[in-house]
């Protein structure tokens, strides 16, 4: 059982993201409210796949996104080319002098200890990326000329804008149209959608959506508010995640049967700081699950499940097997908890060592 993937040498890209991309402001190990100096990053749901696969996993990757033409802009631009991502499809919007027209978004993030949860406050307000319509991207020049094997987006980016969830459902119809694997990572904030639509257009935008993904990344919550589905007895299966799950995907696949895989990841959150970690994928009726991550220490979780997706894709593009991918997207998600920052700093040989059992043995 494999999926129909473009071969690497007819595309350009192995895998190309749609996005915002925000700069990422870090206190450390203190809190927002007293921070006196912040770490910068870079950082966006879609876009941390394609960084993931780029410097992990030494895929050729790329970014639809936009910023204003600003230094701010320049900076994120700046981290993305650190992070070997390519550019080429970046949209550059005039900067007003101001922000009061459109801006580059900023995430202000909090990694959290112990007691004391993760905590992110957003300021993306009028966004150059909010402001992404259909037609700002040659799709069939993109997917068709260049080439890409793999396309990837979410629920983040289609509920920033009536617009954005506009150029969503054109991306992923140009992808399906020229034989490129789409996933989706379905994401749902109510705080994002609550200003367009809330609950009943997050399921009208993403069930249109869904009709053209491969791959739907998501849990069951997600499932539920994202597409509406209800899984009878889902309150007695609110603690068991996988055999939650499970029902879930078979309800969904019934719906939508160009699902060819669900897939994602199982958490325990003992504190911030400890988890029990692991991930399951289905794929053409069968369920497939990764080694148990028992008691992972986090150090930063934000970025952990867009690192569980880049794994995810590197299995099937490499290897396209899906036992592979559900191991390397739940190694390469735990990985990223370890190191500050929305994406990991590993190394695939580090992966692969932690998927087969190595332990955090001092290496010399």
């Amino acid at each position: 059982m494999s999926l129909k993937i473009r071969p690497a040498s007819s595309c350009r890209y192995d895998q190309l993201s749609l996005g915002e991309v925000m700069l990422r402001l870090d206190p450390g190990e203190g809190r927002v409210r007293t921070a006196r100096s912040f770490t910068a990053w870079e950082g966006g749901g879609e876009y941390n796949t394609s960084r993931g696969l780029r410097k992990c996993f030494n895929q050729r990757t790329a970014v639809c996104t936009a910023f204003v033409d600003n230094e701010v802009g320049h900076l994120v631009e700046d981290f993305i080319m650190q992070g070997g991502v390519a550019t080429n499809y970046l949209k550059w919007r005039e900067d007003d002098g101001i922000g009061r027209t459109v801006r580059n978004g900023l995430n202000f993030t909090e990694r959290g200890f112990g007691i004391r949860g993760a905590v992110g406050v957003s300021d993306r307000g009028h966004t150059a990326a909010s402001q992404l319509k259909p037609g700002d991207f040659n799709w069939d020049e993109i997917f068709g000329e260049h080439g890409v094997r793999w396309f990837h987006t979410g629920g983040i980016f289609a509920a920033l804008s009536a617009s954005t969830a506009e150029l969503t459902v054109e991306a992923v119809k140009a992808a399906n149209k020229h034989g490129t694997i789409v996933s989706y990572d379905l994401n749902y904030r109510p705080s994002l959608w609550k200003t367009i639509g809330g609950l009943q257009k997050a399921q009208e935008v993403n069930r249109e959506i869904a009709k053209y993904v491969d791959v739907m990344i998501g849990n069951e919550e997600d499932f539920t508010a994202s597409l509406g589905f209800a899984v009878k007895g889902a309150e007695d299966l609110k603690h068991l995640e996988t055999a939650a799950f499970k029902a879930m995907i078979e309800t969904a696949v019934k719906e939508f049967p160009n699902f060819k895989v669900a897939a994602t990841t199982l958490r325990h959150v003992h504190t911030a700081t400890v988890n029990d970690w692991s991930a399951i994928l289905w794929h053409e009726g069968k369920f497939y699950e990764s080694r148990q991550y028992p008691r992972l220490e986090i150090l930063d979780r934000v970025g952990g499940g867009d690192s569980f997706a880049s794994g995810l894709q590197f299995g099937f593009l490499s290897k396209n097997d899906p036992q592979l991918a559900v191991d390397y997207g739940a190694a390469h998600g735990a990985f990223a908890s370890t190191t500050p920052g929305d994406t990991s700093m590993a190394t695939q040989k580090e992966v692969e060592r932690l998927m087969k059992g190595g332990s955090a043995r001092v290496v010399r």
